[in-house]
């Protein structure tokens, strides 16, 4: 299938062809008919399947002929909503790359930042309106924003914005906007608090679910290396210096992570950028345009800081940490291996993981190829560490004193 075949209108398919893009991906071909026929739908795709162009592109179409003249002011009517400042972005990016042949504004706002440059844009009037759902609660109570008018109203990476708490803005924002919308949800994962979402707010909506396996198995060759948690360290220096070519995202579990991690390759000379939740925004942007800008070859973050983010060409990918959420890891390695390109990932796996191996493996109904060729290997006898709960016999009466000292984490 092609372009042409979904129905676009010319505008759309001049804009697609200059992004060299050859043919629809899945979520795609599926989204944007059913856009286009105005239903609601649930998308479950992870990053890299194409999904802002399966709803922008409809959006674009819909609201093409549709065009208010200047002097009535323009409505806004498509209203995308996303959880961080780098994904609002990179999406209002992409409208614009999409609809450079249309004359449709399309602004983005986001908090971390100053009003009034965001509120000067939204005066000029608005046809589609990317934001992050604080700054856009914000602006709509100083009655900056209306949303009176919105046609579409799309909830990107629902899940993630679900766990980052903002379940009652989002419902808020959807009770603003008119009853009689379109309602567009993707989400990586369908977890049970995006169940619940969407049984609150949509009805009858068309299901859609993009396996990521098959390519994530097709496009990524994925090694496994079974090490002791305190070697992790050295072993990630090691593969840095004999393997691995080109740039590499590593994905660490916690923010204490990322950091102890960049300061060991800082002391290694290694051009180290990191994306996590302890930093600001502004931050976490300059962070990713330096990486994506080749000025530093390794990214350190964390699942959520570097969610939704778009890196093309990615040559590897390292999971320091393996997720304990199989499909997290399939997210992960689909970071690289994208636009027909291949990629490699690797994982750093410690006794204490070895259940998220299997779990990873299940999941995709394949065995990861383990490297036992390596200086730091895991005795195979070795056993998780087992942690001590708090108030066990234990841990009663006076403490000693080597008790008392602070305990090494390996982070």
């Amino acid at each position: 299938m092609n372009f042409k075949e979904l129905k676009l209108n010319k505008p759309l398919l001049r804009a697609v062809a200059e992004k060299n893009y050859n043919a629809p991906t899945p979520v795609q071909e599926i989204t944007i008919p059913l856009v286009l026929e105005g239903k609601d739908v649930i998308v479950s795709a992870q990053t890299g399947t194409g999904k802002t162009a399966a709803y922008a592109l409809p959006i674009l179409q819909r609201l093409f002929h549709k065009q208010e003249s200047t002097k009535k002011g323009r409505k806004i009517k498509a209203l995308v909503v996303c959880p961080t400042r780098e994904l609002a972005i990179q999406i209002h990016e992409n409208f614009l790359d999409y609809g450079t042949h249309a004359s449709l504004i399309t602004a983005v706002i986001y908090g971390g930042t100053a009003m009034e440059p965001q509120i000067a844009e939204l005066r000029k009037g608005v046809d589609i309106l990317v934001a992050t759902p604080g700054r856009l609660l914000d602006l709509h109570k100083q009655d900056i924003v209306n949303l009176d008018y919105v046609e579409t109203l799309v909830l990107d990476e629902a899940d993630l914005m679900l766990d980052m708490g903002f379940v009652e803005d989002v419902k808020k924002i959807e009770r603003l906007c008119p009853t009689g919308k379109q309602t567009l949800l993707f989400s990586a994962t369908i977890p049970y608090k995006v169940v619940q979402l969407t049984n609150s707010i949509l009805q009858n909506a068309i299901k859609i679910e993009i396996s990521p396996t098959s390519l994530a198995a097709a496009r990524v060759h994925q090694l496994l290396y079974y090490t002791p948690i305190h070697e992790k360290i050295q072993l990630c220096l090691h593969l840095l210096k004999h393997s691995i070519k080109g740039n590499v995202l590593i994905f660490r579990r916690t923010k204490y992570g990322v950091d102890k991690l960049e300061q060991s390759l800082l002391k290694n000379q290694y051009k180290v950028e990191t994306l996590h939740g302890g930093k600001s925004q502004e931050e976490r942007l300059e962070a990713l345009n330096r990486f994506k800008n080749k000025e530093a070859s390794i990214l350190i973050a964390t699942d959520v800081a570097a969610r939704g983010i778009d890196i093309e060409q990615l040559d590897n990918v390292i999971n320091f940490d393996l997720p304990n959420i199989p499909e997290t890891y399939v997210h992960r390695i689909g970071r690289t291996g994208r636009a027909g390109q291949s990629g490699i990932s690797y994982s750093l796996c410690a006794a204490e993981e070895k259940e998220y191996v299997a779990s990873i493996q299940k999941l995709m109904q394949k065995q990861i190829v383990v490297v036992t060729d390596h200086p730091f290997p895991l005795d195979p006898t070795a056993k998780p560490m087992v942690h001590k709960k708090k108030g066990s016999k234990y841990r009663k009466g006076r403490k000693s004193e080597a008790s008392k000292k602070k305990k090494k984490r390996w982070y």
